[in-house]
Order: C-alpha cells, then sequence, then structure tokens
C-alpha cells in the first residue's frame, strides 16, 4: 500500500469530521457506503440515512479529532482516532470524548466510509 492511498484515507477522514460539524448531508452522502452502519457509545445502531438524518435533532458545536492511526488492508483501511466534541442533542448540551474505529472500503475506485464505532474512553486517571 502506497502512502498516497494512506493519505487519501486521512484527508477524506477529514472532510467527514468537517461533513459531520457543517450537517453537510450532501458531502455525507458521498462519503458513506450504501449498506454503512454506525455503532454509538451506547450500543445503538444507525445506518446510511439514520446516520444522516440525525442531523435534524444533533449539532456540533465543536469537533477535535486527536491521535489519528491508519492502518491499510488492499481496499481497506481502519482508521482510529480519540474524539472530542462539543453538541446539542434534542436541545441538550452532550460533551463527549471516545475513541472513535472507522472501516473505509475502496468501492469503484472511491474510497466510503463503510463503518463507524463510538467507545467511552476509560477514565484518564
Amino acid at each position: 500500500m502506497t502512502d498516497t492511498e494512506k493519505e487519501a484515507v486521512l484527508s477524506l477522514q477529514r472532510e467527514f469530521d468537517e461533513a459531520e460539524l457543517a450537517a453537510d448531508a450532501d458531502r455525507l452522502r458521498e462519503l458513506l457506503a450504501d449498506d454503512f452502519q454506525s455503532i454509538g457509545p451506547k450500543g445503538y445502531v444507525l445506518d446510511k440515512e439514520q446516520w444522516i438524518g440525525r442531523h435534524a435533532q444533533f449539532e456540533y458545536h465543536a469537533l477535535d479529532t486527536s491521535r489519528i492511526d491508519i492502518r491499510m488492508y488492499g481496499d481497506a483501511a481502519i482508521v482510529r482516532n480519540v474524539q472530542s466534541n462539543k453538541a446539542t442533542s434534542h436541545g441538550r448540551p452532550v460533551a463527549l470524548r471516545v475513541r472513535v474505529s472507522q472501516v473505509w472500503v475502496k468501492q469503484e475506485g472511491s474510497w466510503r466510509l463503510a463503518g463507524i464505532q463510538f467507545s467511552p474512553m476509560a477514565d484518564d486517571a
């Protein structure tokens, strides 16, 4: 796997974060695989349209991604990072710090996000 492919996935991961922060449904539809699934920090599962549609009740105010690790496996990539965010969900403030795992796959020559899982962080103490 070339560094170029790794850089492409990193760039798309950043575009995904930007689309999330902006609630850009059109860009999210382009970035997510048709059979995308998300597993939330409390175990709930959302498909592609549910994920995009959640922005009707969920708004990011800040989203910071750090400690990014990318592993390439042919036409698949695993991206792991730590995300800190501030948001409003159903009118209530939310602040999370979670570990995130993303699975990106190359489909018909383009990278798409096939899955994302959020895990609560262990106490930093």
